[in-house]
């Protein structure tokens, strides 16, 4: 019996460790940077506009408009960064997924957003904007934002996968280091709908109507009994 508890313990314990040195995933921090990527709402989208940061300004913007969860677009484009040989740089490259990622001001004390250079552990990028083959040439696509998109500050960036479905490259529409350039921020739905307010206003009319009737007619049981 201890034999075999020993035997199950080792056994444990060398996955875990080889979990930890070899399986653990590829780092974000090996990758190149190959990709060119950019987003912006598309034109004419009302109060709706990209909110541009620079690093001197940090958390500062000159404009207050965000965009709107559920209502308003991005326009996406990426690409091979043309400094780098297209036959050295993307031979391997099958698939590009583009995703929404937090910046540092909106991961603040929010542990299920941290960044880990782990990308099996990174917390940073939740949301797929797009999932599609990859192209040499520039590719191009619209996004409307989610409904499920929560309020907060954000960047894009892209990932470009080899056929066994592991990261190759990346770009990004922010700078690599403080992630404090070219951010925009978007406005989650919050709150109760309008008609959510009526029916609950509605029900409690009726609630205090039964409430009230209910007590007129047991005074009259009493009236009646006398």
């Amino acid at each position: 019996m201890e034999t075999c508890f020993l035997t199950t313990f080792v056994i444990i314990l060398l996955f875990c460790l080889a979990e930890t040195c070899y399986g653990g995933g590829v780092m974000f921090s090996s990758l190149p940077q190959t990709l060119v990527v950019s987003a912006s709402p598309q034109q004419g989208q009302g109060n709706c506009s990209t909110l541009l940061y620079t690093a001197e300004k940090t958390h500062k913007h000159e404009e207050s408009s965000v965009l709107n969860a559920g209502e308003d677009t991005i326009t996406l484009t990426w690409g091979l960064n043309q400094s780098f040989t297209a036959d050295m740089a993307d031979q391997l490259y099958k698939n590009v997924i583009v995703k929404l990622c937090y910046a540092p001001i909106s991961q603040v004390d929010r542990a299920w957003r941290k960044t880990v250079d782990n990308l099996s552990k990174d917390k940073t990028c939740q949301f797929t904007i797009v999932n599609k083959p990859y192209q040499r040439n520039q590719s191009s696509d619209q996004w409307m934002v989610e409904k499920d998109v929560p309020t907060a500050t954000y960047f894009v960036r892209a990932y470009a996968y080899n056929s066994a479905g592991e990261e190759m490259a990346y770009g990004q529409t922010t700078d690599d280091g403080k992630k404090s350039s070219n951010l925009f921020e978007i406005r989650g739905i919050t709150g109760r709908h309008l008609s959510l307010h009526v029916a609950s206003a509605c029900f409690s009319a009726f609630s205090l109507a039964s409430l009230f009737g209910l007590f007129w007619m047991e005074r009259r049981k009493v009236s009646v009994k006398k």
